[in-house]
């Protein structure tokens, strides 16, 4: 009878144990998840204000060289 209650007990620690590691990996999906989704965004961030520079280097021009500094 010890043998069935000592199992029962390890089933149970198991069991117990299987569930927390199922919270942890919904945890972490749902961590990963978030941070794909701001990857995301901040690509889209960074291909927007690439655009704007290069629209802003174009509309400037190239513009007069700068003269070279005084202790030429």
């Amino acid at each position: 009878m010890d043998d069935i209650a000592t199992l029962n007990a390890r089933l149970v620690e198991l069991e117990i144990g299987r569930a927390h590691q199922d919270r942890v990996i919904e945890d972490l999906n749902e961590a990963i998840t978030a941070q794909w989704k701001l990857i995301d965004e901040l690509k889209r961030d960074i291909a927007r204000l690439t655009a704007e520079v290069r629209e802003a280097a174009v509309a400037t021009g190239p513009g007069e060289p700068e003269p070279p500094p005084p202790h030429y």
